[in-house]
């Protein structure tokens, strides 16, 4: 796999998060281009659920994502995303972290982004869901970022970067990553292989369904969903994700477990 972010649509892409701003790789562009994508593209695996895999090729993405109105998880949104962002002009590094929450030394497993914009670094990241960022944010240590009721701060770990979400008292620590790791396309393979296939990862085992407006995140999992008609109907109204009643019925069991 090579990243071939000539082959993306671009206006396509800007179609579907329903970006018709100013184009030019500013940092406003870039805050601007990061909340539409969060709020347009949900955040969910159930094609991981329904055993077809993840496919990280940009064409795979396009069809997925932009022509077909589904959402994904980190590597799908921000390898997506990336390619939108250098199409635009922006310089940036593909990494991948270590997710934390409450845990240390799991594997690299989660994709995230550096932007550089006017020899200022920002942490851009479309993927995360849960409490993942929804604007970008400066890559220093210490910088702090609220929007809404939601607040993140960066700090160092030793020679890792970690992004910490919720107020000072109640702070997670996400994810941790080193930016000056480099990574490959191959090594973007190896981990979503890992978070798709892999027997004990939390994405075959749980339905994963969120998306993000403004000031709101909805998760499906909050949502009062008993049956396979419901789920669908629920997908489509309050995600904008269509599925087949077969699937529905597949994933069900998934969403109560």
């Amino acid at each position: 796999m090579t990243w071939d972010i000539e082959k993306l649509d671009l206006d396509a892409y800007l179609t579907r998060i329903g970006y018709d701003g100013p184009l030019a790789p500013t940092a406003a562009t870039l805050r601007a281009v990061h909340l539409a994508h969060v709020q347009a593209i949900p955040f969910e695996n159930l094609d991981v659920l329904l055993g077809r895999g993840v496919r990280l090729d940009l064409d795979s993405l396009q069809d997925k994502m932009v022509t077909g109105g589904r959402g994904g998880y980190c590597h799908e949104q921000n390898l997506l995303f990336a390619a939108a962002l250098e199409r635009l002009g922006f310089t940036l590094k593909r990494h991948l972290a270590r997710i934390r929450l409450g845990r240390y030394h799991l594997p690299r497993s989660h994709a995230t982004l550096t932007v550089v914009v006017d020899s200022r670094t920002w942490l851009a990241d479309v993927g995360f869901g849960g409490d993942g960022l929804v604007e970008p944010m400066p890559f220093e240590d210490g910088a702090t970022l609220e929007s809404g009721t939601w607040r993140w701060r960066l700090g160092r770990d030793g020679d890792f970067w970690v992004l910490h979400s919720g107020p000072d008292s109640e702070e997670t620590q996400l994810y941790a990553f080193r930016p000056d790791e480099p990574h490959y396309p191959s090594d973007f393979e190896v981990a979503n292989f890992y978070v798709s296939e892999y027997p004990q990862s939390p994405f075959r085992h749980h339905v994963l369904v969120q998306r993000t407006t403004a000031d709101t995140r909805i998760r499906l999992e909050d949502l009062p969903v008993t049956t396979a008609e419901e789920l669908a109907t629920t997908l489509s109204d309050r995600f904008g994700i269509e599925i087949a009643e077969r699937d529905a019925h597949a994933v069900l069991p998934k969403l109560t477990t």
